[in-house]
């Protein structure tokens, strides 16, 4: 199917319109949920296939399709979307739409388009009170969202991948204010409006750098095309591709929710949480950190680069986890958890280890959909409450919840043999060996670990276990979720516990068990796939100071001391409340968006008002001078019209009389 890769996209694009046009005043609202899934499902199936055929690429293609057998890519151009005219060498500038399939965008296509139609089959429960019109809007955004990653995976060049880039954050802005009437946090006087304005606006200051630095690379390298770029960076300076490097990961950091941007996913809970799951999970917050990946010989020329994004990562990771300890609202907790998770993978392309970033993508979209999904099914059977202060004891109540929940949990705290261990481990041992990886990365890793599994066992024992807390009308209404929302709950259950199994290192599975998911990437990325992974020979691996098995035991005591530590202080429910300047800090976030509010919000409105009174009282009162004085002359020639001939004949006299004074003097 690879000759109909074009269709992959598209399809969420058709059902985006048939919803859009026809949703809300002609099709029944089944038939919108359906057709929403179906567009999703066909562009699974699709490709599914297209990516099974990497494997076995024809010597023999049809016009449109270039095929590099080396590194099983395949580029399907449609045609001619930018001509730029000659560039530095003559030769002609252009950018066409294009479509790129090869092992890396392969694995983002399958769980874009895998999870995404999980989530869309869940949303057809969790928006079942919705109003016909809101139903069709709502599913019409989701697949325009679908559309516009499929676009920004697939795409063969920044500029194509830059239309799904911001297509993404539109539809993010749609999803996260879909229900803009409410109030979403009451102490902050933040409405859900808001929150959609905030993301919009925090991912348009990553863009300007992800444009700047797409600019920089066409001067200096006459080509906008992502392999064009690659072949091209040994040529570039260090100078150059380190500001080329730095420049896209701003767009990184806004996109991918890393420190100093990453205020806004938290907030972006205010959407409906199916929207929660696909946005913060499987698909728009991962772009970054496919971008990395994609541009792995781009950041591998530049030890400046690599360094910054290292640290940035590790240490997102570890502030966001200690953000997430004190969090009371459940998707607040998931948020702050996946802004975490963000960090370990932005932490491993830092260090070199792009294959493992790519694995934990993978695996951290089974779980955490899970985890969102779970919540929203809590949340659907406490009519509306999220306050995990005010559940409790729901295991027995909610069991197909409760089980699936608890299985993403472990998945995420990176209890052994689920998916999140494995790719969580591979991190770990990459920031201690990598390129650029030090003892001070690893003990971050592991810390952030240990504080993953802390608060994660303090959702779900707050959640699930202990004494009920319930409001008498939540009790009254509580009930299990319906089979389409328990149903994709249970498919990714099972991704969340098997999913792990396809990156298996190589001290643990030998020969017998190889690591497919590196041997996968290998042929996109066959300089750095191999680099501080298990079983390789890393560039710092000789020098570590513990060995893979211990690096490992001390991953999973500190897993284990979170976890122990979580079930001991709220097993019977939540803790006293001791108000502390520690307590306060974390509840407060750090106080980051006041910062932000006072040093940068503030002096903008500043000059805004200042700019405003300029505009009144300078600009306007220039025009309106240039008025008033273009009006007085009109009034004084007005006066010498009076249309008596005796007062035209008088002037007409008086002027001559001047004029022959004039000449005859």
């Amino acid at each position: 199917m690879i000759h109909i890769l074009w269709v992959v996209p598209l399809l969420p694009f058709a059902g985006f319109a048939v919803n859009g046009l026809l949703g809300a005043r002609v099709l029944p609202r089944k038939v919108v949920g359906w057709i929403a899934c179906a567009a999703v499902l066909a562009s699974f199936v699709i490709a599914l296939g297209a990516v099974s055929g990497l494997g076995h690429l024809p010597e023999s293609t049809p016009p449109g399709l270039v095929v590099d057998h080396e590194a099983h890519r395949v580029t399907q151009t449609l045609y001619e979307w930018i001509p730029l005219g000659p560039g530095k060498d003559g030769h002609t500038v252009s950018v066409a739409w294009s479509y790129v399939l090869d092992p890396l965008s392969a694995v983002m296509l399958l769980v874009v388009t895998g999870v995404g139609l999980l989530i869309h089959l869940y949303s057809i429960g969790y928006m079942e009170h919705e109003d016909r019109a809101g139903f069709a809007r709502f599913f019409a955004y989701l697949n325009l969202f679908m559309g516009m990653m499929l676009v920004l995976v697939l795409g063969g060049s920044l500029p194509v991948l830059f239309v799904g880039w911001e297509g993404v954050g539109l539809c993010s802005y749609l999803l996260i204010g879909f229900w803009y009437d409410r109030m979403f946090d009451a102490k902050a006087g933040m409405s859900v409006a808001d929150a959609g304005r905030k993301a919009f606006l925090v991912n348009r200051i990553g863009d300007t750098g992800f444009i700047l630095g797409t600019l920089l690379l066409l001067s200096a390298l006459g080509t906008m095309e992502i392999q064009g770029i690659l072949k091209g960076v040994p040529g570039l300076s260090a100078g150059m591709a380190t500001a080329a490097a730095l420049l896209l990961f701003v767009g990184v950091c806004g996109k991918s929710a890393q420190i100093p941007l990453y205020v806004w996913l938290p907030d972006a809970m205010a959407g409906p949480t199916p929207v929660s799951a696909l946005i913060h999970a499987a698909t728009m917050v991962t772009a970054g950190v496919y971008v990395l990946a994609r541009l792995a010989g781009l950041y591998v020329a530049s030890p400046v680069a690599m360094t910054v994004v290292a640290v940035t990562g590790g240490l997102t990771a570890l502030v966001a986890a200690t953000l997430g300890v004190a969090q009371t609202d459940i998707k607040k907790v998931l948020a702050y958890s996946t802004v975490s998770q963000l960090g370990y993978m932005v932490l491993a392309a830092g260090v070199g280890a792009f294959g493992a970033s790519v694995f934990h993508l993978m695996t951290h979209a089974f779980f955490k959909a899970l985890l969102f999904l779970g919540a929203g099914s809590v949340i659907h059977a406490l009519s509306g409450e999220q306050d995990i202060m005010k559940m409790g004891g729901l295991r027995r109540r909610l069991p197909w919840t409760h089980a699936t929940f608890l299985i993403g949990t472990l998945a995420l705290a990176g209890v052994p043999p689920l998916a999140g261990f494995f790719s969580k481990d591979e991190i770990l041992w990459s920031a201690l060996t990598g390129r650029g990886g030090n003892l001070v990365l690893w003990l971050a890793g592991v810390l952030t670990a240990g504080l993953t599994a802390f608060y994660m066992t303090r959702l779900y024992m707050l959640t699930f276990a202990g004494p009920s807390r319930l409001t008498h009308e939540a009790e009254h209404h509580l009930h299990e979720s319906p089979m389409v929302m328990l149903l994709p709950l249970i498919l990714l259950a099972i991704g969340s516990a098997f999913a792990g199994l396809v990156g298996v290192p190589h001290f643990l599975g030998g020969d017998a068990v190889p690591n497919l998911f590196e041997h996968w990437l290998e042929p996109v990325m066959p300089a750095v796939t191999g680099v501080a992974t298990h079983g390789a020979a890393g560039a710092g691996e000789a020098a570590a100071p513990l060995s893979e098995w211990a690096a490992m035991i001390v991953a999973l005591l500190a897993s284990a001391a979170g976890i122990a530590l979580g079930y001991t202080m709220y097993r019977n429910g939540p803790l006293p409340e001791r108000p502390s300047l520690g307590v306060r800090l974390v509840r407060g976030r750090y106080f980051v968006d006041e910062a932000y509010d006072r040093l940068i919000v503030g002096p903008y409105r500043f000059l805004c008002r200042l700019g405003a009174a300029l505009d009144a009282r300078v600009v306007d009162g220039l025009v309106n001078a240039v008025g008033f004085v273009t009006d007085l002359t009109g009034e004084m020639l007005r006066l010498t019209q009076t249309g008596y001939v005796r007062n035209y004949a008088l002037g007409f006299f008086g002027g001559t009389i001047l004029i022959l004074y004039y000449v005859l003097r």
